[in-house]
């Protein structure tokens, strides 16, 4: 059976001729029309798409000759990375071990590998590119892997489980192909913790409730990475157990008597274990010291009794000096006219602002004697 078949092919589309069902040759844009004896010819057309060829025969394809001078092919290496560029424009990422297939026209075609053997870090141009495209996500999950690192923190990068580097702030990415990445940001400021509601027993076997505040800073992030899980959490425990050895071996006296002592006693116990794993203690204290209902209404009938006791201790060592005053006096006017005729006129100065007139007769004796009998009376 002879007969001509027509087939149209668009400017974005490509023509793969087959003739009983062996591929022949491409098929440019453009009507064709081709003489079919026996119904032989067949033609699968193909979108240009961004330059990439999608065929499902595309391994068999691309070792024909006839097939293999329209395109280019591209075999990445276990470890390499390709980025490819379609008209200057980043489309498309290979991973390693990937081949793809494009054509030569009408786009420009351009591809670059890079080595991830070792370097693996991904500049920040070449991070917005492939943001901007989304090409981030592989079949296998994330190809690059990308951390923000704060001010004052670091973070510390791990490569298969093993410490690679320290990370400054900023934005930092790494091709996560072949390998597993991860990365740990540590905060370098100054941490508060907060141990509160601690029932403690003392030595004399009074409970108090305690409130403890500390302040503590990350100076080496590879050593607490190293040693800790949870440098907050270990900070706690650590603190929990150093304010109960304070409390339990001391008596309450001791306790109230020196009301920073508990904090001296941490500080002192706490700062060197801490400093084994990275971390230096900048502060603590005590922020209360609760006691029972029954405790503290004791305690103050004993300040209530002690202030009473001081008190009347002081009346009476202030009457002692005021007696112990009037006999020194007394002994000084003995014998002595002048000191007495003064005292004299010290009282009727004292008598005479209380009287609005005063008529003297007989002259200054009689006066004072007169004085004498009002205040007698």
């Amino acid at each position: 059976m002879l007969s001509i078949k027509q087939w149209k092919i668009a400017d974005n589309e490509r023509g793969l001729l087959f003739k009983d069902k062996q591929f022949q040759r491409v098929l440019a844009p453009g009507r064709h029309r081709l003489l079919d004896v026996g119904n032989r010819l067949s033609v699968d057309v193909v979108a240009l798409g961004q330059g990439e060829v999608q065929h499902a025969q595309l391994d068999v394809l691309i070792k024909l000759p006839a097939f293999i001078e329209h395109v280019d092919v591209q075999q990445m290496a276990n470890q390499q990375v390709g980025l490819v560029y379609c008209d200057n424009r980043l489309v498309r990422l290979l991973e390693p071990g990937e081949r793809a297939v494009f054509w030569k026209q009408p786009f420009t075609i351009q591809v670059q590998t890079h080595d991830i053997n070792d370097g693996y870090r991904i500049d920040d141009k070449l991070l917005s590119d492939v943001l901007r495209q989304g090409i981030s996500l592989g079949k296998k999950g994330d190809r690059l892997l990308m951390a923000v690192v704060p001010e004052q923190s670091v973070g510390l990068l791990y490569e298969n489980g093993r410490l690679q580097q320290t990370l400054s702030a900023g934005r930092h990415a790494f091709w996560q192909l072949n390998r597993q990445l991860q990365v740990q940001i540590y905060d370098l400021r100054l941490q508060n913790v907060e141990i509160s509601g601690q029932e403690i027993l003392t030595k004399d076997r009074v409970s108090l409730r305690i409130n403890l505040n500390a302040g503590f800073r990350i100076a080496d992030p590879e050593v607490v990475a190293k040693k800790l899980k949870q440098p907050d959490d270990h900070v706690y425990r650590r603190l929990q157990l150093a304010l109960r050895e304070a409390v339990g071996t001391r008596s309450l006296d001791e306790l109230l008597a020196d009301k920073n002592l508990i904090s001296r006693v941490i500080a002192k116990e706490c700062t060197d274990a801490l400093a084994q794993y990275g971390i230096v203690l900048e502060q603590v204290g005590v922020k209360d010291i609760i006691l029972p209902g029954e405790m503290k209404d004791i305690l103050n009938q004993v300040v209530q009794a002690q202030k009473a006791a001081e008190a009347n201790l002081i009346k009476r060592r202030e009457e002692t000096a005021a007696t112990r005053s009037l006999h020194n006096t007394a002994k000084m006017m003995e014998g002595n006219a002048v000191l007495l005729r003064l005292k004299e006129l010290e009282t009727l100065e004292k008598v005479s602002e209380r009287i609005g007139q005063l008529n003297v007769y007989g002259g200054l004796d009689s006066l004072m004697n007169g004085l004498v009998q009002i205040g007698s009376k």
